[in-house]
């Protein structure tokens, strides 16, 4: 019995600087680049903002009363985690973990802005009975109106860095 002959060797791959210049990514320019730096700094202010006074007053008395988002009830609260979520989805980025491509990050930015939309326009219209008599609104329901809606325009902004 004959052994059979050794395979010839392999020819060897074509290295990457042969085969000629790779077209590097673009990296975004100008005002789209500022999705990602929008991301994460809506989603702490947020986060902070829920810790900030959302209901201001005097009493007749020359009491002042402040009353933080926190403290009013679930949609403070929710308004808070939003933001944290928002944190976390800019952070596993940065990790290197990304959602699935049937849900792109653009989207879920969107939809947690508009969440907190909602959250703090219903806290902004309607005051808990709670905290009647701080009737004024503090500048922290608005901060938190500002950075849900910078949400909202981040997630516009990473839509158009991944066109």
């Amino acid at each position: 019995m004959q052994t059979p002959d050794p395979l010839p060797p392999d020819p060897p791959a074509p290295s990457r600087a042969a085969s000629g210049p790779r077209a590097a990514p673009r990296a975004p320019v100008g005002l789209w680049a500022w999705g990602e730096t929008l991301a994460w700094v809506s989603g702490l202010v947020l986060s902070i903002s829920a810790f900030t006074d959302w209901y201001a007053g005097a009493r007749q008395d020359g009491l002042v009363l402040s009353v933080i988002g926190w403290h009013t009830g679930a949609l403070g609260k929710l308004v808070f985690f939003v933001g944290l979520a928002a944190l976390g989805l800019v952070l596993l980025r940065e990790a290197g973990i990304e959602l699935p491509a049937m849900v792109p990050e653009s989207l879920v930015l969107i939809a947690l802005g508009s969440l907190a939309t909602i959250f703090v326009l219903i806290r902004l219209i309607s005051i808990p009975d709670t905290f009647f008599g701080t009737a004024g609104r503090g500048i922290g329901i608005f901060i938190s109106l500002f950075a849900a809606l910078a949400m909202i325009a981040a997630g516009l902004l990473r839509a158009a860095e991944e066109l």
